[in-house]
């Protein structure tokens, strides 16, 4: 395992450490603590906390002004839940709507520079925020907090590979680093680094990984599933990983069971947005989700707005506790979570059992109802030699399924992939099957989805 630096020339252990590498240690030992809290304790934190980011919106942001105006500004110190769920959600489309006007116009000094954050606009609704050094410090606490749960060797090789600017890290060889990364390097020496361009296929991403024997890899679920396939098939081995790590889209149960039956490792997956910074951690000892309590305030919503129970799922509704660049209050992620129990770890953050998916990964059907698609899909393989998958709704009666098969498929197979398709979907839709040589094409942001509803 690496050890802590230490800033004091002769000093090696304990180490002394100072500057970025100090304030990191700090947080994280705060964590260590705030982690374990009375329930209502975080929660009186939380809302102390917002509470003045909302008066700092009040104050700064034209945007905020006139809403929290309207709905009866809240702010002080004494704001209760009851109060904020006063105030109405902040959707993506008044993000774009207000532009500059949601800027704050004076930002804490002390909070360092600010920096121009874009989403990828997956969802096709792509917006701009603003985010201080605060913001990016509390990034890499939760990082290395992420890498102090899953008890991660550091003194490892970490490999990622990751949708890229084009021509940065290309296959076949991609790139090296010396660390892991600002947030762990400010703060003990670490093993190298390896980074692959998400354009590599495959066969190369297996290849490249063989040769770098990585400690951990770091990807989106939907590339570990076709890596997965490719290694079952191949029959390839990646020695010495510890642990495949997943950002950007959800990750079901028939995923982590591929990936430890495959690789004979585990999925440790985080929760985050572009516009939040980390939302969520996976938890060490069961698996779900813990709520970065000292980061944002989560809360999970049913259709008619309520708080949702344990064990229901409802909409993602989250408030930034530090962004006092473009404060984002009670902003709809459109994101679906089911609440979780207290954990048997012993951290009394928020729980989260499931993270579900976005609203457009729900089947819609014509009498106006929704649901997620039933598991199922994995069965392709049993009928049919199906590489990859992705079905897209048109309307409420048809689904175009896209399809990449190691050959043509015949007409029983197809029939038999319908019915299995059919089931899952709940509904007997007019499917079009679409053939693809290679591999489907992603989102811009690297990320895939199996199923999109497309209906308007």
């Amino acid at each position: 395992m690496s050890t802590i630096k230490s800033a004091v020339s002769g000093v090696v252990w304990p180490a002394l450490a100072e500057g970025r590498a100090a304030q990191l240690l700090a947080l994280l030992w705060q964590f260590g603590q705030t982690e374990r809290w009375p329930a209502e304790w975080l929660l009186r934190h939380q809302l102390q906390q917002l509470s003045l980011v909302i008066e700092h919106a009040r104050r700064t942001s034209p945007f905020y002004r006139t809403r929290l105006d309207a709905a009866g500004d809240p702010g002080g110190g004494s704001l209760t839940m009851a109060q904020l769920r006063e105030l109405p959600l902040l959707s993506r489309r008044d993000i774009q709507d207000a532009g500059a006007t949601l800027r704050s116009s004076a930002i804490p000094a002390q909070f360092g520079a600010v920096h121009e954050n874009r989403t990828s606009g997956a969802t096709g609704q792509p917006v701009q925020v603003w985010r201080t050094e605060l913001d990016a410090l509390l990034w890499q606490a939760n990082t290395l907090r992420d890498h102090e749960w899953h008890r991660r060797d550091q003194s490892l090789k970490l490999a990622a590979i990751r949708a890229l600017a084009p021509g940065v890290a290309d296959p076949p060889q991609g790139i090296s680093g010396a660390g892991w990364g600002a947030a762990s390097e400010a703060v003990r020496a670490t093993g190298p680094s390896a980074l692959l361009s998400l354009n590599a296929d495959v066969a190369t991403q297996a290849t490249w990984l063989r040769n770098h024997a990585p400690g951990y890899l770091l990807t989106y679920p939907s590339n570990l599933a076709a890596l997965l396939a490719h290694v079952a098939r191949s029959g390839e081995r990646i020695p010495g990983l510890r642990a495949v790590l997943t950002v950007g889209e959800t990750v079901g149960p028939v995923l982590r069971a591929a990936c430890r039956a495959t690789l004979g490792v585990a999925i440790e997956d985080v929760y985050s947005s572009q516009e939040l910074g980390y939302i969520a951690l996976q938890c060490p000892v069961s698996g779900e989700y813990h709520v970065m309590a000292e980061s944002v305030l989560v809360e999970v919503l049913d259709a008619a707005g309520n708080p949702c129970a344990a064990g229901e799922t409802g909409r993602l509704v989250v408030s930034s506790l530090h962004n006092f660049a473009t404060p984002l209050i009670r902003y709809e992620l459109r994101d679906f979570a089911t609440v979780g129990t207290p954990c048997a770890c012993g951290r009394t953050l928020p729980t989260l059992a499931r993270i579900a998916g976005r609203e457009r990964n729900m089947v819609r059907l014509p009498d106006g109802t929704t649901h997620w698609p039933l598991v199922g899909f994995h069965r392709f393989r049993e009928i049919a030699p199906v590489r990859q998958y992705q079905l897209i709704q048109h309307t409420l009666h048809a689904v175009e399924v896209r399809l990449v098969c190691d050959r043509a498929l015949s007409n029983a197979e197809e029939a038999q992939l319908g019915a299995v398709i059919r089931d899952a979907l709940g509904y007997p839709f007019e499917l079009r099957f679409v053939y693809f040589e290679r591999e489907l094409p992603r989102a811009r942001n690297g990320k895939f989805e199996e199923f999109v509803c497309a209906v308007g």
